[in-house]
């Protein structure tokens, strides 16, 4: 897979609108160089909008707020929630939340969206879409989530897991985008890049 390269004309130069050592690390995966300036827009929590629309909307929020500063360049902002059956599973307060997340997710069937908006102001361009991964868990003990959230950071993820840090031991099957589940689906941004 050959990366896309911002200094051959191939692609205008991109800002990564998140803050996120996952989403960096992936990025780089499709386009070796580019500039990171985080967002700090407020993520909406408005269940009624459902859920592919409420991570589109974030991702724009999050895009449209870094591309008021950065007119000529391509930003990507991307929101990523878990649901279960339709609510919304965002960071943890504490860890007592925490444990109590990967309890009502313990042997059952969860839905990861990432939303994913790139826009360019003076192009006056932007491309928006979401991409849904299907999660199933284990079933786990007590003992196993006390041992995973001494042992994990889960209070900076989205249903207090994160998928590339010891989440065998929580995962039993992926079906979809692995990387969508980790912070942003790899394959569907290099699409979206493409158009430009």
């Amino acid at each position: 897979m050959t990366p896309f390269d911002c200094n051959e004309n191939r692609l205008p130069p991109l800002i990564l609108a998140s803050q996120s050592p996952r989403r960096v690390e992936l990025l780089r995966q499709i386009v070796p160089e580019f500039q990171v300036t985080p967002s700090y827009t407020t993520e909406l929590e408005d269940a009624s909008m459902g859920p592919r629309r409420l991570c589109e909307v974030n991702a724009q929020r999050k895009a449209f707020s870094v591309a008021e500063r950065f007119p000529d360049h391509v930003i990507l902002g991307a929101d990523t929630l878990v649901f279960l059956d339709g609510e919304a599973l965002g960071k943890p307060a504490d860890l007592t939340q925490a444990r109590a997340m990967l309890s009502q997710l313990a042997g059952r069937v969860h839905e990861v969206i990432t939303g994913v908006c790139l826009v360019h102001q003076t192009l006056a361009k932007a491309i928006v879409f979401s991409e849904v991964t299907r999660v199933r868990f284990r079933s786990l003990s007590p003992e196993l989530i006390e041992d995973y959230v001494s042992q994990v950071n889960t209070l900076d993820k989205a249903g207090a897991y994160a998928i590339q840090d010891q989440g065998d031991r929580l995962v039993e099957s992926v079906e979809g985008s692995f990387s969508n589940v980790v912070g942003l689906p790899v394959d569907a941004v290099r699409k979206a890049l493409a158009h430009w």
